[in-house]
């Protein structure tokens, strides 16, 4: 075999190992790839109230975050509805049953349009990772047991952003990493501690203790200081980068030192007060996605190789002004980037072109309620659900056709859709739904 040979053979037996190794996992709230998507087959392309519903589990409250899925257990964080705990649940994925609960902490803390259970739970398939808008972070293992524990906000200072904490931790490599980006003067108390800063944490997932915190500097104002959204990892070259966006900027990061490696300012030429963020970056095809705050506003393209200090805007491949999402995140899938406006112009999906930003095809979907959920995919399928539990199922590839329309008559719901082992798992307002053949 020559070493050509040899080299390729070597990828291919890297690619098919981590593959494998993913198989039927949804580890965080963007999946396996941290993209939206997920290598799984043989998928419903529709179900009714008895048809290709498996089982359904009561949930104790309703909650944005995201089930996370690992070697046939489901990972749910949850408040309790007319109370105060925050409790960490885990089901059975084959049958619904409720393998445990543990209450992790407790707040009477309430956010308009939020509760204190927005973060999605994350695992790297040893321990399982709860966040909660209280600052309580803990790590269980998988029978429920409380492994470390510690209040972010107590070390660090009040959290919240206007509206409730609402980004997830991202557990990758041993790691777990939690963003805070927050105005220097808090929305309400407690107040101590002021002014601010905004940062980057990374914590030991076996022992919760910190490996670095990197302070995240900004010119951003006011409300604009403020950010939902997730890290994401990025592979980049020979290098890996933690991705990050929000107060007015996109950030590269150093996994082992936080260190900064590249930014770019998506306000250039705008100071808006107003501008929180909510979606996080896709990323795919060599470059990274980042949407404008408030939808209606840019979707730009990242060219990130070799990036290194501050981006100038020849690093920009392509900009797409409309029909961009204010809370979704885009999908990156098989070659093609997808973007929900779940808001306006009757509610629509855009499929592009990623290296060029090129429309393929843009399609409205209607629907009652917001889209505040984002987009997840897997076999040939997209999957989404809104506010009013009108959940779609659409055809992938470059023709816009809706496959499959169904109301879930749970209301509200802003988790998104995870999907693991061939099954679709939908967080509703009061239960937890298994959809699959």
């Amino acid at each position: 075999m020559t070493s050509a040979r040899r080299g390729v053979f070597s990828v291919m037996v890297v690619l098919l190992c981590l593959s494998a190794g993913l198989a039927g996992q949804w580890p965080n709230w963007r999946g396996p790839h941290f993209d939206g998507s997920a290598d799984e087959r043989d998928l419903p392309q529709s179900w009714t109230d008895t048809e290709n519903v498996l089982w359904t589990a009561p949930l104790p409250g309703p909650a944005a975050s995201t089930p996370a899925i690992w070697d046939g257990k489901v990972f749910v964080s949850s408040p309790v509805k007319d109370g105060d705990d925050l409790v960490a649940l885990c089901f059975d994925a084959r049958t619904g049953r409720q393998l445990w609960s543990t209450t992790v902490a407790r707040s009477d803390r309430n956010f308009p349009r939020n509760n204190l259970a927005t973060a999605s739970p994350t695992t790297d398939g040893r321990g399982v990772f709860f966040l909660y808008g209280s600052g309580d972070l803990a790590a269980l293992d998988f029978d429920g047991n409380i492994v470390w524990s510690r209040n972010i906000e107590t070390e660090y200072g009040n959290i919240t952003c206007q509206f409730g904490y609402g980004a997830s931790p991202m557990a990758f490599e041993g790691a777990v990493y939690i963003p805070v980006l927050r105005r220097e003067r808090a929305w309400r108390e407690p107040r101590e501690g002021e002014p601010f800063d905004s940062f980057l944490l990374a914590v030991d997932g076996a022992t919760g203790r910190t490996l670095w915190r990197h302070v995240r500097t900004s010119d951003a104002q006011d409300e604009s200081l403020d950010s939902y959204a997730t890290p994401i990892p990025f592979r980049n070259g020979d290098r890996t980068e933690i991705v990050l966006i929000g107060a007015d900027y996109v950030t590269s990061h150093d996994p082992e030192t936080g260190a900064e490696l590249w930014r770019y300012g998506y306000a250039t030429g705008r100071r808006d007060t107003r501008w929180r963020l909510i979606p996080s970056v896709v990323t795919g095809a060599g470059m990274v996605f980042g949407v404008q705050p408030r939808g209606g506003n840019d979707l730009f393209a990242i060219r990130a190789d070799g990036a290194d200090g501050v981006l100038s805007q020849d690093r920009i491949v392509w900009t797409f002004d409309r029909m961009t999402p204010d809370v979704p995140t885009p999908l990156f899938y098989q070659g093609r980037l997808y973007v929900l406006d779940g808001t306006r112009n009757g509610k629509v999906v855009t499929c592009l072109d990623p290296m060029t930003g090129r429309i393929k095809w843009h399609g409205r979907i209607g629907g009652g309620g917001p889209w505040r959920a984002s987009l997840t995919a897997a076999d040939g399928k997209l999957y989404c659900i809104n506010e009013d539990s009108e959940a779609i199922v659409l055809a992938a590839g470059d023709e816009f056709k809706i496959l499959h329309r169904f109301d879930m008559k749970d209301k509200p719901v802003q988790a998104s859709i995870a999907i693991a082992d061939g099954r679709l798992f939908l967080r509703t307002a009061s239960k937890l739904t298994c959809v699959g053949k």
